[in-house]
């Protein structure tokens, strides 16, 4: 029998992370954010009163097991002047099953099934009106998930504008895995939204399965600036009740100078360093891998040696 792993996170690292672990023998259960606001899937919320379906289509694409052109049908954007403008074809096709099905699972699972998907995707939520919203250290209240992202602020807090309702699937999922994995991604508008909820938290505090973080690569301007890999690993235990991140994954490839410059410069980003001391002091084990690239000028997780090593994890007993 196949080993269960359950991953909270977004679109972006979530989808990344996915293309290489879909081909390992096991039982993945991906947990998707729907508290986005922005670009298509935040005109596609307001006018069709949805939770945010576009991480949720990154995520369905990745795991996907059909033709490569279909796949960049589903992440295909209308370049248009009409209102059609910046909409991902996969949100529409999500947003017109919702309407079909009524019900965000129901379309999701009914997508997978088209598009050969042999894993599940939940989304931690089907509230249509889930908005994100934080605290910063000016203590300014700031409400949506896309204004977070824009706010050049320090983030002190983030909440939601109402307690979730949790998918009950997400809660069993916790409580069967294997594994728990908390993704890389954007902190606090990806991994946080997903672990702030109650009934997660209230899970995560009932499972003895190990919790597992696969650290960012990256800093990110005005959430993360100046973080070690045991400053991310604190923000998120502080989240949490009684239950702490067990291990977590951090890429120790040494990058080109040019390429590191370039995120300074340019995206003010700097390489997240590995404190190991901090980290024993934690209680956490560090798996530090060479485990980054560099294509197209950006700094990746190499998604196969990321996964390899997760599975590795897996087999130890």
């Amino acid at each position: 029998m196949n080993k269960k792993v359950i991953i909270l996170g977004g679109g972006t690292g979530m989808s990344y992370l996915l293309k290489g672990l879909k081909n390992f023998p096991l039982d993945i259960t991906a947990v998707i954010t729907v508290s986005d606001n922005g670009r298509s899937t935040g005109k596609l919320r307001k006018e069709f009163k949805t939770p945010a379906v576009g991480d949720i289509r990154k995520v369905i694409t990745s795991l996907s097991s059909t033709d490569p052109t279909v796949k960049k049908l589903m992440e295909y954007r209308f370049k248009t002047s009409s209102d059609l403008d910046g909409h991902a074809v996969g949100n529409l096709i999500l947003t017109a099953l919702l309407d079909i099905t009524g019900s965000l699972d129901a379309s999701i699972t009914t997508l997978s099934k088209l598009l050969d998907v042999k894993h599940k995707v939940l989304p931690i939520s089907e509230d249509a009106a889930l908005t994100l919203m934080c605290t910063t250290e000016k203590d300014e209240l700031i409400e949506g998930e896309q204004e977070i992202s824009e706010s050049p602020q320090k983030i002190k807090k983030i909440f939601y504008k109402e307690e979730p309702n949790v998918t009950p699937e997400v809660i069993a999922a916790i409580k069967n895995s294997d594994l728990i994995i908390f993704c890389m991604g954007s902190l606090y508008t990806s991994l946080l939204p997903n672990i702030i909820c109650k009934d997660v938290k209230n899970a995560l505090e009932n499972t003895s399965s190990p919790i597992m973080y696969l650290c960012n690569a990256m800093t990110q301007p005005g959430e993360t600036d100046n973080f070690t890999v045991a400053d991310h690993v604190k923000l998120i235990n502080s989240y949490l009740k009684m239950r702490k991140i067990d291990v977590v994954i951090a890429g120790n490839t040494k990058i080109d100078k040019k390429i590191i410059e370039k995120y300074e410069t340019e995206e003010t980003k700097e390489p997240v360093i590995i404190d190991k001391e901090e980290l024993d002091k934690l209680n956490v084990e560090l798996i530090a891998i060479d485990t980054l690239s560099v294509v197209d000028n950006v700094i990746r997780h190499n998604s196969l040696k990321l996964s390899s090593e997760i599975f590795s994890y897996l087999m130890r007993d």
